[in-house]
């Protein structure tokens, strides 16, 4: 957190800096003889000083009323006005606790701030008393992206070495075992290499899973910018979904809609979530049974919805609420056996988020699932539910 001390401490010394230059410009205004002397502070042109800042700047009143800020600080917080109490922006209890101390006689400090929606933020608010006027100058630095990235160093080691172990011991054993007993007979090292080549494609699909997740999670607070529609996805999807639900006996059913179903996204990360969902219709539904996937639209609130359903034996209800954890099976043996690596639906779930959008779930044993993807249709972005 040195780092992070050390660039908080540059900012507040800009903005001081700009802040003198400001009074010294606005000093040589001329001063009505009838009117108060005014404090340095509140002469300075903060609009300037802020946009010249380069992360969040918000200016409070001595009451903590909202004075000033800038883009970046609009973007973090869209609900952010001038005259309106900071409280009533963000209830963060530890941005309001050091507020508090400033209030209180305090000069500066640094506090932790996280946002839960629309996606998760952690961020560090520099808080700092400015003299004569008391107002208070809040920098915000948006720590996410390296929070989000130790995060995943952390959970990459201990998942990937939890997983990768049992695969790698079975490689590590059969080459052991053709190294010494089975050195000369080749119908086991027949036998023994086609088990090996399957556990390392078991390998391979696990670390490239992993990536693709790490790669999604890295950019889950950055907002697709392309239009994409829908109707296109499914259809590429229908061709390249219909061999396997042939191969497993089943009916599979793609409804796109009768008009665009424009979302703004990235495709390649669309494609991938539709096609997780499709293939695990097949492959976890009933043999000989059917899949549908279709497009539904609710005008009035600008938002379009993916499901995809299948009739199979469904999912018991303690089950759903962790099915989109990195490595959460409800049946490890079928899931091992289908190919899966059990991060399917995370890596679903992140790029939803990442769309802002919401990915529901919804199963009854004996009557199948239903997987929903809801996402805001293009000309009004819809914010996450609360």
């Amino acid at each position: 957190m040195a780092d992070t001390g050390s660039s908080i401490g540059r900012w507040r010394e800009r903005a001081l800096r700009l802040m003198r230059r400001g009074s010294e410009r606005a000093d040589v205004r001329p001063v009505p003889a009838s009117s108060a002397p005014l404090e340095p502070t509140r002469l300075v042109d903060w609009p300037v000083v802020l946009t010249a800042l380069p992360d969040a700047a918000v200016l409070l009143s001595p009451q903590t009323v909202v004075l000033e800020f800038n883009t970046k600080a609009a973007e973090l917080f869209p609900q952010l006005q001038a005259g309106v109490a900071i409280s009533a922006v963000s209830r963060d209890p530890e941005l309001l606790a050091g507020l508090s101390q400033i209030r209180g006689g305090a000069s500066q400090l640094s506090v932790s701030v996280n946002q839960r929606v629309p996606v998760e933020r952690s961020l560090l608010a520099s808080l700092s008393r400015l003299p004569g006027s008391g107002d208070v100058l809040v920098l915000l630095r948006d720590l996410s992206e390296t929070t989000r990235i130790e995060q995943m160093r952390k959970d990459f080691v201990a998942n990937a070495s939890h997983e990768l172990r049992t695969p790698l011991a079975s490689i590590i054993g059969f080459i052991e075992t053709l190294q010494g007993p089975a050195k000369n007979d080749p119908s086991a090292r027949e036998k023994f290499l086609s088990v090996m080549s399957g556990q390392a494609q078991r390998m391979k699909r696990l670390v490239d899973d992993l990536m693709s997740l790490s790669r999604i999670e890295m950019r889950t607070h950055l907002m697709p910018r392309d239009e994409v529609d829908l109707n296109g996805i499914l259809d590429d999807l229908r061709q390249s979904m219909e061999p396997l639900a042939a191969q497993e006996t089943v009916r599979l059913t793609i409804t796109g809609r009768d008009r665009p179903a424009v979302v703004q996204g990235d495709r390649d990360e669309l494609v991938q979530v539709f096609q997780n969902l499709i293939h695990n219709a097949i492959r976890y539904g009933r043999a000989g049974g059917n899949v549908t996937v279709r497009i539904d639209a609710a005008p009035e609130a600008r938002r379009l919805s993916v499901h995809v359903t299948d009739d199979g034996p469904g999912i018991a209800p303690h089950h759903l609420p962790r099915l989109t954890e990195r490595f959460y099976r409800v049946d490890v043996a079928a899931s091992r056996k289908k190919e899966g690596t059990g991060l399917g639906l995370a890596i679903a779930k992140h790029v939803v988020t990442r769309h802002r959008g919401e990915l529901e779930i919804r199963s009854e044993l004996g009557k199948g699932s239903t997987f929903t993807v809801v996402l805001p249709e293009v000309g009004r972005p819809i914010p996450l539910a609360r």
